[in-house]
């Protein structure tokens, strides 16, 4: 399986999120995580249209979790951001050149398809079994929340 790049970052983001006691601009999630603004701000649009995050406007602008951090797992993350279709798509290709197989023989999935979609599910489930607050957990969380009160540093030419 290969994930985008934003697949990480988004995640970073939502632990973030999850200690935040307010939104958090994503300026500052940027530069917390020393990454292009642009770029995670494509993102979070993608974990807000999947009901992830919420934006909020104004002065105190910023993003926060929709939900409690112990119920979004990582596979929400992923599928919001690389979406939800399959790794692995099957095109039949032992139905065609010199050793194609008649149609009679492929009324079921064959060897190849069934062990690939046995290892999505269970890649799915492992991502599902493990949540923000999980995440979270294996951070140094009085660290980040000092550092998430900290004002942002301008940045002088």
């Amino acid at each position: 399986m290969k994930l985008s790049g934003g697949v990480e970052w988004s995640l970073h983001c939502c632990v973030v999120l999850s200690q935040s006691e307010g939104p958090v601009p994503t300026a500052r999630l940027a530069e917390l995580h020393g990454v292009s603004k642009t770029y995670l701000a494509k993102h979070l649009r993608a974990l807000a249209h999947a009901d992830l995050v919420n934006p909020t406007e104004g002065r105190d602008g910023g993003y926060v979790l929709t939900r409690a951090p112990e119920k979004i797992t990582v596979l929400d993350v992923v599928q919001a951001v690389d979406g939800t279709e399959p790794a692995f798509r099957c095109t039949e290709i032992r139905q065609q050149g010199i050793l194609a197989a008649p149609p009679e023989q492929c009324r079921s999935a064959c060897g190849i398809a069934k062990v690939m979609a046995d290892a999505e599910k269970a890649w799915r489930a492992s991502l599902s079994g493990v949540t923000i607050a999980d995440l979270a957990a294996t951070l140094d969380l009085p660290a980040l929340r000092k550092i998430l009160t900290t004002p942002i540093t301008p940045i002088t030419p």
